[in-house]
């Protein structure tokens, strides 16, 4: 079965749908309402200090771990690579006579593969998370590193408890199956002779152990057989008790939305144990290499140490949210188990998941450690082309792309090409809609008929008035010389909405200049692995902006971010002046122009918002947007105004099932608001939403936040 169809088939899953919808909207709540208590980029930033630091020392670090440890009377082991750890577990097993083994969550032992090789060596293995327990009856691996059993109903539950027991369940009732499963597993607590847990916190000064759970069940695993073998990464070596106290600050919080989870437990040592021969607890600690040394190495990918397993990645992941874990995941799920994919397991199973980011950047917005997960997925892509060879859609990309003149002239020829096939009203409109596939949920757009470098090269501003006197009610111009990045979308298919930004720019008396020699921002470029040719179109863009200007503004949201944040990443001190520069639309007129109420005649309008991914989380910018909306016309608050379009550019067209749903469901909130226009900043948003719109036949005008703004103007002054 291909990656797309197992896709369809998810989307197929109502009860899942239903699960992870609910949970997505509970989730952001919850998070937002606990974070709001403390300073929540402040603890990121300290956690990602910590842990970049850690990376650093890693073995410094392991060295202290291992002394503090074995003071205390742990015997702590490292393991090479996942063989090493499964059989250093084994043979801890046989030579402590062990035949039964109880488990605690471990996402480590996930990915080493533990159970089997445990089992293939004759030994009970029983997980006693009931998520993980569940899963291990169904002989499937967690769908989430935190809600392992999420994408399963209470029904399905009460099948496999049915099977395990012997004895009918009450398919309605939590409460009475969690009493099942509290029944069944305490025997097993009882009879174990090895408890085998994760640690969330390895603290080198005190060679402790940090484990955070919200079941009984991971403190019965530690202390009541008396064999414990703790499985983790080196990444989770921290310098201090108090580096690990401000992480549960965030841990928690990220991960379920609680301020502290119901059990924290810091073992500290070999403790008492009764049923051990010597009176004390035989404590094992095996730490896992598996690529995380040398990975600690690598200035980029080395940030993924900063990851907690808090799974909030997932959380606000828009396509786990329509899919689940066993679609959007390998071992780890979300946009860090994509990453940790590639680094640590399958090669093959990565390249399919890469795919499927549509790369909105939530992940990234709510990391515990701020990791860049979209620009590591980025890499990831642009190392699977240069590895294996580019697909031929990418090449194609790479010749059309390289240079401007070649790239316009496709554009213009495109333009030419598709006259039999253009309607009056910006779509395609006479092909039979058979053509389409599965793309034929939105109606597609026409390059329009005069790209908008051809009207400012033939008449300067579209209007005539480049170089008349500014009529502003400001007593002077906020800034005094712009330059205006337009990007592939706004000048060739969509150059209205440049028109309207057009309008404001001379009303408010800000000299404007756009440089010919502009091209594509080069974002298409990587999200297709394409990056030398994405730094090749970089230059060129620095070298046509290379005057002096007091911004350099864009319509386009993606561009904006690309610009802002990518280019320095591609190029160095060589766009740093560059980037600098860089604005989009609505933070210039709101931010240096300072356009209020005061500016616009009111219009009647009912404008919903829908804040496009690189502008509310690529580039921090919210409020903007919505306060000049209220200026001009009637802000119409709708649900989940920053959740993704579905657009993503050529992941649209990869996985046209999950983009119509996440369009379906945008356009549903507008309308259940009875919003007369929808704005936006972003062109991509708007080729997906206006197409839906004309498609679904929905009652609402898809529009730039620039065109709300320019009808609004008021009358010339005299």
């Amino acid at each position: 079965m291909s990656y797309a169809h197992e896709i369809e088939e998810a989307l197929k899953d109502g009860f899942l749908r239903r699960t992870l919808d609910k949970f997505a909207v509970e989730y952001r709540a919850g998070r937002d309402r606990v974070f709001a208590e403390v300073d929540e980029r402040g603890l990121i930033q300290r956690i990602a200090d910590v842990k970049d630091d850690a990376a650093r020392h890693m073995e410094e670090l392991y060295e202290k771990f291992r002394a503090e440890a074995e003071k205390r009377g742990a015997i702590v082991h490292r393991a090479k690579d996942a063989a090493e750890a499964r059989e250093i577990i084994a043979q801890i097993a046989k030579e402590n006579d062990v035949h039964k083994i109880v488990k605690s969550k471990s996402m480590t032992a996930e990915e080493i593969g533990l159970n089997a090789h445990l089992e293939a060596a004759g030994i009970e293995v029983n997980e006693t998370d009931l998520g993980e327990w569940i899963v291990q009856l169904r002989h499937e691996r967690p769908s989430h590193m935190v809600m392992p059993a999420i994408h399963l109903s209470r029904g399905q539950v009460a099948d496999e408890f049915e099977k395990a027991t012997g004895r009918a369940q009450d398919h309605e009732d939590v409460q009475k199956l969690v009493k099942t499963a509290r029944a069944e597993l305490r025997p097993k607590f009882h009879a174990a002779d090895m408890g085998i847990s994760g640690a969330n916190f390895l603290i080198a000064e005190t060679g402790s152990l940090a484990i955070v759970t919200n079941e009984g069940n991971g403190r019965l695993v530690n202390t009541l057989p008396r064999v414990h073998v703790a499985l983790a990464g080196l990444d989770k070596l921290i310098p201090t008790l108090d580096d690990a106290l401000t992480a549960l600050q965030v841990l928690p919080r990220n991960a379920t939305g609680q301020r502290l989870t119901s059990y924290v437990t810091f073992i500290d040592g070999a403790t008492a144990c009764a049923k051990s021969p010597s009176g004390r607890k035989i404590l094992h600690i095996v730490l896992l290499d598996n690529g995380r040394a040398e990975l600690a190495r690598d200035p980029l990918f080395s940030q993924i140490y900063r990851c907690v397993r808090c799974g909030a990645c997932a959380n606000v992941c828009p396509v786990f949210r329509l899919v689940g874990g066993h679609r959007m995941g390998h071992v780890y799920v979300g946009a860090i188990g994509l990453v940790l994919t590639y680094l640590f397991h399958d090669r093959a199973a990565a390249k399919k998941l890469c795919q499927n980011c549509v790369g909105c950047g939530a992940c990234k917005d709510v990391c515990s450690g701020g990791i860049d997960l979209p620009r590591l997925i980025q890499e990831i892509r642009a190392r699977f082309a240069k590895e294996d060879g580019e697909p031929m859609v990418s090449r194609l990309a790479r010749y059309a792309m390289r240079k401007r003149t070649t790239f316009h002239r496709l554009l213009k020829f495109m333009r030419f090409a598709q006259k039999p096939v253009e309607g009056k009203d910006g779509f395609v409109r006479h092909l039979p809609m058979a053509l389409f596939g599965k793309q034929g949920f939105k109606s597609l757009p026409t390059l329009a008929k005069k790209s908008f470098r051809e009207l400012w090269e033939k008449r300067g501003w579209w209007l005539g008035v480049r170089d008349a006197a500014p009529r502003t009610t400001h007593p002077e111009p906020r800034t005094t010389k712009i330059a205006l990045f337009a990007g592939c979308a706004l000048d060739f298919c969509l150059p209205h909405q440049l028109v309207a930004a057009a309008k404001v720019f001379a009303h408010f008396g800000v000299e404007v200049e756009f440089p010919m020699e502009q091209t594509c921002c080069g974002l298409p470029l990587m999200a297709l692995g394409e990056k030398d040719t994405a730094i090749d179109v970089a230059r060129q863009n620095v070298a046509a902006f290379a005057g002096k200007y007091d911004a350099i503004v864009t319509l386009c949201a993606s561009c904006a971010s690309h610009l802002r944040h990518t280019y320095p990443n591609l190029l160095g001190a060589e766009a740093e002046s560059f980037s600098a520069k860089v604005m989009d639309f609505s933070s210039f007129a709101h931010d240096m122009l300072g356009l209020t109420e005061k500016d616009f005649a009111r219009l009647d309008w009912k404008v919903a918002y829908h804040a496009s991914c690189h502008l509310c989380r690529g580039l921090g910018v919210k409020e903007a947007p919505r306060a000049l909306i209220s200026a001009a016309a009637h802000y119409t608050p709708t649900p989940e105004e920053e959740s993704c379009c579905g657009f993503g550019g050529s992941w649209s067209m990869k996985f046209p099932a999950i983009s119509k749903e996440l369009m379906h469901k945008k356009l549903d909130n507008v309308c259940s608001a009875d919003a007369t226009h929808l704005a936006l900043d972003c062109p991509g948003c708007t080729i997906q939403l206006r197409g839906g719109a004309d498609k679904e036949k929905r009652p609402i005008q898809v529009v730039h936040v620039a065109e709300v703004l320019a009808a609004a103007l008021p009358p010339d002054n005299p």
